[in-house]
């Protein structure tokens, strides 16, 4: 069930009347576009309302009448589908802030200035959005943006998709400790030495580089041994 504070109102109007319900935005366009969710995962309240900011819920009668059924899920489906998006102000803005935010760390993670072999620092890929005058869209899903924000940044900013491959040792008394850090980084190829050592090959965008070795240097108490491939 989706929370009421990520909610917004999806409203649908019929022969004068207003049916409303609470979803996650970025779902419905999923669901519109025909993904496999259930409504439990777009919908924060499984009650159609003629006002939902009130609270007031609308009445079987008036959901007969329209729907020809006084069933939710059918009623709610098609509100989803057929229904209006509501924002708020406040909604907009924070959801906004959101996207953006997740598109640039996207970028920042997995793109690097070919000039320098190295990730563009985060202020710099902000600097360039406000100069190339990126739109992002609070409704649609930061990942379904990446393209369009990288076609309008390119002109203004030398960008290459880059992949680190490392080759990672951890001493064997470390090895079960620090085997769950190096599953979080999905290895392409994991071996178990006859010493009990851990040695494992990951492929990571550049700006997770300094993240796994973190992550891999607490855990082993910095006696890790990690190797660049090649790019």
């Amino acid at each position: 069930m989706v929370s009421l504070d990520d909610a917004v109102i999806i409203r649908l109007e019929k022969n004068g009347e207003r049916f409303e319900v609470f979803a996650d935005p970025v779902k419905v366009v999923e669901y519109r576009k025909g993904a496999a969710i259930s409504l439990n995962d777009v919908l924060a309240a499984f009650q159609v309302f003629k006002d939902g900011r009130k609270g007031d819920t609308q009445s079987d009668e008036i959901l007969k009448k329209n729907f020809g059924t006084t069933a939710f899920e059918p009623i709610a489906k098609e509100i989803l589908l057929k229904g209006e998006l509501h924002l708020t102000t406040e909604q907009k803005r924070k959801q906004l802030e959101e996207k953006r935010a997740k598109v640039i760390q996207y970028i920042a993670q997995n793109y690097i200035d070919p000039r320098t072999n190295a990730p563009h620092p985060v202020k710099r890929i902000e600097l360039a959005m406000e100069e190339a005058k990126v739109h992002i869209d609070p409704t649609k899903s930061a990942e379904g943006q990446i393209e369009d924000v990288l076609k309008k940044l390119r002109p203004i900013l030398p960008l290459k998709f880059e992949v680190v491959r490392l080759a990672v040792k951890v001493p064997a008394a470390y090895a079960s400790h620090a085997y769950g850090v190096v599953k979080e980084f999905n290895p392409k190829k994991e071996e178990w030495l006859s010493d009990g050592s851990l040695v494992a090959l990951v492929e990571i965008p550049p700006g997770l580089q300094s993240v796994l070795f973190d992550k891999l240097n607490r855990a082993t108490h910095g006696e890790v041994q990690t190797r660049v491939l090649d790019r």
